[in-house]
């Protein structure tokens, strides 16, 4: 499966899938203007490996800022990674946010209280 990375701007976050590292990681900004057209090819990676996963999935994010509507997308993702779970894969969302930004720390809060995944919170300085 070809990976899909995604080189990050003040505008989009930075994304890496890739299946044959085992690397999935969301870090950075995300605020495109058209955000079903930035994230739609996502969903169709994700949805695409959910069929074939590996035998870990390790999942990270690390955002500085989303707005409203990349929210709802990213909680597209985490459903994604929760029906991949339900089926009994093994899969695990790291969510990072600054110690400092209480919103990022309440965004994950809330984002694992819809979901229901094996996380972690991890506060970095």
């Amino acid at each position: 499966m070809e990976s899909l990375r995604i080189k990050g701007t003040d505008e989009f976050p930075e994304i890496v899938l890739d299946k044959d590292s085992s690397k999935f990681k969301f870090s950075g900004r995300s605020i495109p203007e058209d955000v079903r057209e930035f994230y739609t090819p996502i969903l169709d990676w994700i949805n695409k490996y959910a069929m074939s996963p590996n035998e870990n999935t390790i999942v990270e994010f690390k955002m500085d800022y989303f707005n409203t509507a990349s929210s709802k997308k990213i909680l597209d993702i985490l459903e994604v990674f929760e029906k991949m779970y339900e089926k009994g894969n093994n899969v695990f969302i790291k969510w990072y946010y600054n110690e400092l930004d209480d919103d990022m720390e309440e965004a994950g809060e809330s984002f694992f209280e819809i979901v229901n995944i094996p996380n972690e919170l991890i506060a970095y300085n």
